[in-house]
C-alpha cells in the first residue's frame, strides 16, 4: 500500500512545477511566434495599402518609414507586455503549486477528519479567490498592454487621414 509522505508529495510538486513550467514556456514561445506572424502579416499589408494610395514617391519613402517606425513600436510593446504577462502566470502558477504543498503537508499532519475537511474548505476557498483576482488583475494588464500597442499604429493612422484630408479640402 502506498502511502504519501510529505518528501513523496514535494516530488510530486517538484516534478509537476517542471512540466508546468515547461507548457508556459512553450506557450510563451508560441504566442510570441504568432504575434510576430500576425505583425508581419499586417505589416505586409500595410505597405501594400500604403503604396497604393500614395501619390508620390516622396511621401511613400516618409509615410513608410514612419508605419515601419510605429510598426516596430507597437511590435516592441506588445512583446514586451507578453513577456510580462507570461511572468505574471507563471508567478502564479508558483504561488497556486507552493500553497498546494503546504497544505498537502498540512493535511499529512491532521489529526481529525474535521481538521482534514477543514483544510481542503480553507484551501479551495482561498484558492478561488487567488483564481478570480488573478484572472482579473490579468485582465486588466492584457487590455492595457493592448491599448499601449495599438497607440502607435493608431497614431499613424490618424497622420495618414490627415494627410490625405488636406487635398481633398483645398
Amino acid at each position: 500500500m502506498n502511502q504519501f509522505t510529505p518528501k513523496s508529495l514535494e516530488n510530486v510538486a517538484a516534478q509537476a512545477k517542471e512540466q508546468y513550467e515547461g507548457l508556459v514556456k512553450a506557450g510563451q514561445e508560441q504566442t510570441v511566434k504568432q504575434f510576430e506572424q500576425t505583425a508581419t502579416a499586417a505589416k505586409e499589408q500595410f505597405e501594400k495599402t500604403a503604396a497604393q494610395l500614395l501619390k508620390s514617391y516622396e511621401d511613400l519613402q516618409a509615410t513608410g518609414k514612419a508605419n515601419v517606425e510605429a510598426l516596430i513600436a507597437s511590435s516592441t510593446i506588445a512583446a514586451k507586455g507578453a513577456e510580462d504577462l507570461g511572468r505574471e502566470v507563471v508567478a502564479y502558477g508558483q504561488s497556486a503549486l507552493d500553497k498546494s504543498i503546504t497544505t498537502g503537508k498540512a493535511l499529512l499532519t491532521a489529526k481529525t477528519i474535521q481538521e482534514v475537511v477543514e483544510l481542503q474548505n480553507d484551501f479551495l476557498k482561498s484558492s478561488f479567490d487567488a483564481m478570480l483576482a488573478e484572472t482579473s488583475r490579468l485582465q486588466e494588464l492584457t487590455t492595457k498592454v493592448t491599448n499601449e500597442a495599438l497607440a502607435p499604429l493608431n497614431a499613424r493612422v490618424t497622420a495618414t487621414v490627415e494627410t490625405f484630408a488636406k487635398p481633398l479640402a483645398a
